[in-house]
């Protein structure tokens, strides 16, 4: 557990593994422990830090907290530094995440030796039509109208993986999404760690500056695109395109959720990026 800026304390998860400090950065609504499965197929290639960031997974915050994306760049600002990391390091994200990651190195040029980021959330300002291209407010809604609770991790297992887009996750991905996501309540049942409401202002506070900073990005970045034609997979290329040294690699047959799809594509594609 790590102080971070705004009184909040971030979690960091040891996933384990040998070799060089890989820093592992989750997708809103999500915590580091999503990372497990990729974690473990790349054990004898990278150590695994996982970041649970502000109003996710074990990490706290205070009641009314500006949950706007500059704080989850300071979150991993802050976990670099209290636990001595340096800089040069490796880096992977998932959409947040791969925000998150972003800022952290403009915050700090050179933080970074490469990155990879699945569809990273990283748009462009939002037009003067008023259209709202910051991906938050249709899915800020949604995630209020979630159903937080359930009986037992057991049935929210077996709900998730009834429907899209958790049922197309492998079941070991997303166990360990649902293992860790929810927290027991004094009643016996269990409760999302990061509830609808929480979810909703973390989408809201989506828009950055960072698009118009990617030229200021010297590491090399992979960004990866999904096949679903979704607003993440259609700016991904813009971003790789922006980036002084950046890739795009496509794999269009997943989705959003590719990371939960596929763990060991995933973890190949990290190596061959960050090594």
């Amino acid at each position: 557990m790590i102080p971070s800026t705004d009184g909040v304390t971030v979690a960091v998860h040891d996933l384990g593994g040998s070799g060089p400090t890989l820093v592992m950065c989750h997708a809103t609504g999500f915590h580091g422990r999503v990372w497990e499965t990729i974690a473990v197929a790349l054990a004898d290639r990278y150590h695994c830090l996982a970041i649970d960031f502000r109003g996710h997974g074990d990490s706290v915050i205070s009641d009314g907290l500006d949950l706007a994306w500059v704080g989850m760049g300071q979150d991993v600002l802050a976990v670099v530094d209290a636990m001595d990391l340096g800089s040069g390091l490796r880096v992977a994200g998932w959409s947040m995440g791969g925000c998150a990651l972003t800022l952290a190195e403009l915050a700090r040029p050179g933080l970074w030796s490469s990155a990879w980021a699945y569809e990273p959330i990283i748009f462009p300002p939002p037009a003067d039509d008023g259209v709202d291209n910051t991906n938050g407010g249709g899915l800020a809604e949604g995630a209020r109208r979630r159903n937080n609770d359930f009986a037992s991790r057991g049935e929210a297992f077996e709900n998730y993986a009834s429907k899209p887009p958790f049922s197309l996750c492998r079941p070991d991905a997303l166990r360990s999404y649902v293992d860790y996501g929810f927290r027991d309540t004094d009643d016996g049942t269990v409760t999302l760690k990061c509830p609808g409401p929480i979810e909703a202002q973390v989408f809201e506070g989506a828009f950055t500056d960072a698009y118009e900073r990617l030229g200021e990005f010297a590491a090399p970045f992979t960004v990866v695109a999904s096949g679903d034609g979704q607003a993440p997979a259609q700016v991904a290329p813009s971003i790789a395109d922006r980036l002084p040294h950046g890739a795009l690699e496509s794999m269009d047959d997943l989705t959003h959720f590719g990371p939960l799809q596929d763990p060991d594509r995933i973890a190949e594609s990290i190596a061959r990026s960050v090594e």
